[in-house]
């Protein structure tokens, strides 16, 4: 049910934290993955992960990246993953920033997104498209106002895809992690938010990367057939945490 024999597909932003948790564990089950990230390098070696630097938001050199590994071996999963924010009061944000980081967290899932679809529509196992959300695109936080209005988008391009697409043979979900310890989150985290968070979860402590890791699993192997459209909250109860 939940091998990945003979699948090969992508992991944008597979270097480090959540996107390598990600990569592990579809590496892990059988599955050939290709990490797409500006290093190229990552802090574990698999003889299932291939590594190529790129930078996803170089739309002509990404394009080409992925029409080679399509025309190749074909493609049976793409996991828009990369991203990246920083605190930074909303009356403060320059234009710059703003169109940087919804270049990267936005732009870059749609386009990936498109690339992939030739490839991913010729599937025998039904392509697949798992892209990473957040909690921000539920919940309101401050000193992040334009990740959550990427992280929002992302789930709209999730639903919006997989409406247009059901009937081409792919399947487009996505999963919200809760507060899993990665370089990008710990840069918007000092002590005080550290306590709020771990106050408003019920299992009142942090994820681990294979926890998203294997909730994608699930979305891409045979037991995620019938589900489309969904955005998945792996966050330790946070989003359905009351008063």
């Amino acid at each position: 049910m939940f091998s990945l024999e003979g699948r090969v597909g992508i992991v944008t932003g597979a270097s480090s934290g959540i996107g390598e948790g990600i990569a592990k564990v579809l590496a892990d089950v059988g599955a050939k993955v290709y990490d797409l990230s500006r290093s190229g390098k990552g802090s574990i070696e698999h003889d299932n992960i291939v590594r190529i630097p790129v930078d996803i938001t170089d739309s002509k050199n990404v394009k080409k990246v992925v029409s080679e590994i399509g025309e190749k071996e074909g493609l049976d999963f793409l996991i828009n993953n990369a991203g990246t924010t920083k605190r930074w009061r909303a009356e403060d944000v320059n234009e710059e920033f703003w169109n940087e980081i919804h270049h990267l967290n936005l732009d870059a899932v749609f386009y990936m997104s498109q690339y992939a679809y030739p490839y991913l529509k010729k599937s025998k196992h039904i392509g697949r498209i798992v892209n990473i959300s957040s909690m921000a695109a539920h919940l309101g936080f401050r000193e992040v106002v334009p990740y959550c209005s990427t992280k929002a988008g992302v789930t709209g391009i999730t639903r919006g895809l997989a409406v247009e697409w059901v009937n081409d043979n792919i399947l487009v979900n996505s999963v919200a992690p809760g507060w899993i310890p990665s370089k990008m989150s710990i840069k918007v985290m000092d002590d005080d938010r550290k306590a709020k968070i771990l106050g408003r979860m019920p299992l009142h402590k942090f994820g681990e990367p294979e926890d998203i890791g294997t909730m994608v699993l699930y979305l891409i192997s045979k037991a995620g057939k019938y589900i489309t459209g969904q955005d998945f909250a792996v966050d330790g109860g946070a989003l359905s945490y009351g008063y």
